[in-house]
């Protein structure tokens, strides 16, 4: 899959974080607002719009924060590596966790970077085994004329 080219990527993945962000934080405040109203539908219903108006726009920036952070990181190593590959999101992921908590201390930062970059790991690694994987099942076309 190829992606925009780097001043680009850094929009498309803000807007994107931001999108995710909103409809999940949506989808779970709405649950939790509607189960923290008072009891009837009609005031459960109001709790649940209520949480939703106020909580998920938050969840939605928070995401396109990280989501920006990590994007101007990645486009960063692009351009000093020369090569786009999984090294980039893991380091990545490891910087932009490490940049977002810098004022809770260097103990916290390190923590982050450490949990950011094992989960970039983990889906750059399970990307790459899905995708040798599926390649195994594609029907190699037939040699024809033999």
């Amino acid at each position: 899959m190829d992606r925009d080219p780097c001043p680009w990527r850094v929009v498309d993945d803000c807007g994107g974080a931001f999108a995710l962000g909103t409809i999940g934080g949506t989808l779970f405040h709405s649950i939790k607002g509607f189960r923290h109203a008072p009891s009837g539908q009609y005031r459960r219903l109001i709790g649940s719009l209520n949480a939703v108006k106020l909580r998920a726009p938050r969840v939605g920036s928070s995401f396109s924060t990280w989501g920006c952070i990590f994007s101007l990181i990645d486009c960063s190593f692009v351009y000093v590596r020369n090569k786009e590959d999984p090294w980039n999101s893991i380091l990545s992921g490891a910087a932009t966790g490490a940049i977002l908590q810098a004022r809770l201390g260097p103990g916290a930062m390190i923590f982050s970077a450490i949990a950011g970059g094992f989960i970039l790991a983990i889906m750059e690694g399970s990307t790459i085994l899905i995708s040798r994987y599926s390649q195994m099942f594609i029907s190699q076309p037939a040699m024809e004329g033999y």
